[in-house]
């Protein structure tokens, strides 16, 4: 027997009417896809830039011949709060040394991540090497780098050293390094260079890599040369900048620029497919 026709048509109406609530929160859904859209096609706001173009042209790594870290140097464990210096944090291990800003938000989180998922897949034995990180923000606390690392890295921060440093040790360190980096006050961040050290055994600088390029092969290789006390070529100066704008144009620098945009369409794609399962799941109920 057929089903009487005003059934059918509640039936349908049913399917294609959403609930209130759900009908709500697609709405604000579509808003905020929008608004992210919208944030993507107008661009980015210029900031109060205070550096010029001659500034950013000293931020590199340029490590002077036969470099070497003062393992003697004394830092802070951020994890523990004690007293220690860089060699004991090293432990005479091959390692991997990060300098960040501990409150960056632009490129420094990335970088460590991407250091840590490449650490990872070496294969190596985590006893094995060392991977630790120097804050290059004086201002910068234990909470802020326990911060980082548990919103960055979670479960991977496990065996990273976060370390922070004095002034005086800073200016030691990064001139052992050949490492240079720029405060703009305008936009109240450092610029500096997006750059990972790899340390040898008995702190010399075996090789410098950037950390948003490295795979676990290429970097299990470098570690295994480090543990075994060879040196790499230092010749090469590194350029590629962590920093939110190009505060000499008052612009996202085109690396945080496609990283941003990276972003926003990865928050597009999850928005679209949460509209969708409510869609279903709506219409299901209705069912």
């Amino acid at each position: 027997m057929a089903a009487p026709a005003h059934t059918s048509m509640r039936f349908v109406k049913r399917l294609s009417s959403p609930s209130p609530g759900a009908d709500r929160a697609i709405r604000s859904l579509i808003a905020a896809l929008l608004t992210i859209l919208g944030g993507l096609l107008v661009g980015p706001v210029p900031a109060r830039a205070r550096l010029v173009q001659a500034d950013l042209a000293r931020v590199a790594v340029a490590p002077p011949p036969s470099a070497r870290v003062p393992l003697e140097l004394a830092v802070t464990d951020a994890r523990t709060g004690r007293a220690t210096t860089l060699g004991q944090a090293l432990g005479g291990r091959a390692a991997l040394l990060l300098p960040v800003d501990y409150t960056c938000g632009n490129v420094c989180d990335p970088m460590a991540s991407m250091a840590a998922d490449a650490l990872a897949a070496t294969g190596l034995a985590a006893e094995d090497y060392a991977f630790v990180l120097v804050g290059i923000d004086p201002r910068d606390d234990a909470a802020a780098a326990r911060r980082m690392l548990a919103e960055t890295l979670g479960d991977r921060a496990a065996g990273i050293r976060p370390l922070l440093v004095s002034d005086a040790a800073l200016a030691a360190l990064t001139g052992a390094l050949g490492y240079k980096a720029v405060y703009d006050a305008g936009t109240d961040s450092f610029a500096h260079p997006a750059a990972a050290m790899l340390i040898a055994g008995d702190g010399r600088v075996a090789r410098v890599l950037s950390p948003l390029a490295l795979t676990g092969r290429d970097l299990r290789l470098a570690l295994t040369e480090a543990g075994e006390g060879r040196v790499g070529s230092l010749a090469d100066r590194l350029t590629l900048l962590c920093y939110g704008y190009d505060a000499a144009r008052g612009l996202y620098t085109p690396l945080v620029q496609r990283i941003l945009t990276v972003a926003g369409i990865a928050t597009i794609l999850g928005i679209g497919l949460l509209i969708v399962g409510l869609t279903r799941r709506t219409r299901l109920r209705a069912g």
